[in-house]
């Protein structure tokens, strides 16, 4: 499960700020939009990188695919079942993303009772690359809108304490062939998840 993310300040960060450089200059016409940083919650507009002429590109998206008659949002897609389920199939044939996070965040439980939050990071990267999907959306006045969700797969032992779920980290050299390669990216979201995380009270 992801509930909700971090990114860091890009002034501390350089992947970071390279990131949210890439988008104020592709969103420099347009003075409403600005890059969110810090705690992103569903619904929030967030980088994610898709590729564009094989190269991972960043653009903005809101975080989670519409439910529709219902409200809300689903936000999670478990990388298991995500290639039979018809909401999120021809999303991971051509509509392959990567989201940029800084950590995650969890929760500990006692009795049944949310005690403690928790931010997950890595000690060895500043950022960890989250697999995601995303599809074209409209709105009521037929604008239309690109949204992602993060898939999910088994947590390993550095989470499963907090959570039996975790985001399913793609390791840097997976990046590009990820987003280009469907066979590939499918035998990865069959692949346990080997990122080690450091949780921190937060």
């Amino acid at each position: 499960m992801c509930g909700r993310y971090f990114i860091a300040n890009p002034e501390t960060d350089k992947e970071i700020r390279k990131i949210c450089d890439e988008l104020n200059f592709r969103y420099r016409a347009n003075r409403s939009i600005s890059v969110k940083t810090g705690e992103i919650y569903p619904t929030d507009q967030a980088p994610v990188l898709i590729p564009e002429k094989s190269t991972p590109t960043a653009v903005l998206m809101n975080w989670g695919f519409p439910r529709t008659p219902r409200k809300g949002v689903i936000i999670n897609a478990r990388s298991e079942t995500a290639g039979d389920k018809p909401m999120f199939r021809g999303c991971l044939t051509s509509r392959r993303s990567l989201i940029p996070v800084s950590g995650f965040f969890e929760w500990s439980h006692e009795n049944g009772k949310t005690v403690d939050k928790f931010l997950l990071r890595s000690e060895d990267s500043p950022v960890l690359m989250l697999a995601g999907l995303y599809s074209i959306f409209k709105r009521d006045d037929n604008s239309r809108f690109a949204a992602f969700v993060i898939l999910t797969a088994d947590a390993n032992e550095s989470v499963r304490h907090l959570h039996d779920r975790m985001p399913l980290v793609v390791p840097d050299h997976n990046r590009t062939p990820w987003l280009t390669d469907e066979r590939f990216a499918r035998a990865l979201l069959l692949t346990p998840c080997r990122q080690v995380l450091i949780g921190q009270k937060a």
